[in-house]
């Protein structure tokens, strides 16, 4: 009996230094990124000893599989059920990029990190594979709302604008490159949709006046949030 006790209380120290093996390394991955992370320094911030480490993650393959499965588990990315019961395309884009933002927002520094290293790292840009594909599974998904044909020019050209609209970098750009809020960046995208459908609909046509494409308004609203953001013309 004391024996199996024993061996109860070994497992348990055994998976309590496992999970803070995890938990150092995920924060090392997010706060200075994959190849700037040593065994050494996870093994301080742990407080065991480098064999330590190696003994339940001989190689980096099983390393940054137990961390992406731990950070998915704390941060799981939004789920369509959220909004593919909406009737309206575009109510169900904008609730889509409304989860989408917050999670970006979020998830900002490991995305940022995750990005940079993926080139020059095969593993992590493996371990990438099934976000991407999820998100493409996503795209796909909106896109299918619309009634056209998939393969007509007009529904291409509107799947990929909800792919842009989707994308990481686009968000980055829009609110801390222009400064602009998750809710504007969400109008400003969704004016993009209906703008290029426009555009393909009319290939001959000059670029509209202002007030000829669902686009002008939209934009002038965005602006006019900003301005009040920012305090432009108050007086």
């Amino acid at each position: 009996m004391a024996r199996k006790y024993d061996l109860k209380r070994r497992a348990e120290r055994q998976e309590a230094t496992r999970r803070r093996i995890v938990e150092v390394t995920v924060a090392l991955h997010e706060s200075v990124g994959v190849a700037a992370t040593t065994i050494t320094e996870i093994a301080e911030r742990a407080g065991v000893g480098r064999l330590t480490v190696y003994r339940h993650f001989p190689d980096q393959q099983a390393l940054l599989t137990a961390c992406t499965s731990h950070y998915y588990e704390q941060h799981p990315s939004p789920d369509p059920a959220s909004w593919q019961d909406m009737s309206d395309p575009t109510e169900r884009l904008g609730r889509a990029l409304a989860s989408v933002y917050v999670y970006f927002g979020e998830t900002e520094g490991m995305l940022t990190r995750a990005e940079q290293g993926a080139p020059s790292i095969p593993v992590l840009a493996e371990l990438m594979v099934p976000r991407a594909v999820l998100w493409a599974g996503m795209c796909d998904g909106l896109a299918a709302a619309w009634a056209d044909d998939p393969s007509s020019p007009v529904a291409v050209v509107r799947r990929a604008a909800i792919g842009h609209a989707l994308a990481f970098s686009t968000w980055r750009s829009l609110t801390r490159d222009q400064g602009l809020t998750d809710r504007l960046a969400i109008d400003l995208m969704l004016a993009t949709v209906r703008c290029t459908v426009w555009t393909s609909r009319h290939p001959a046509c000059p670029e509209p006046r202002l007030g000829a494409a669902p686009l002008a308004g939209v934009v002038i609203g965005v602006a006019a949030g900003v301005g009040a953001a920012v305090g432009v013309g108050a007086r």
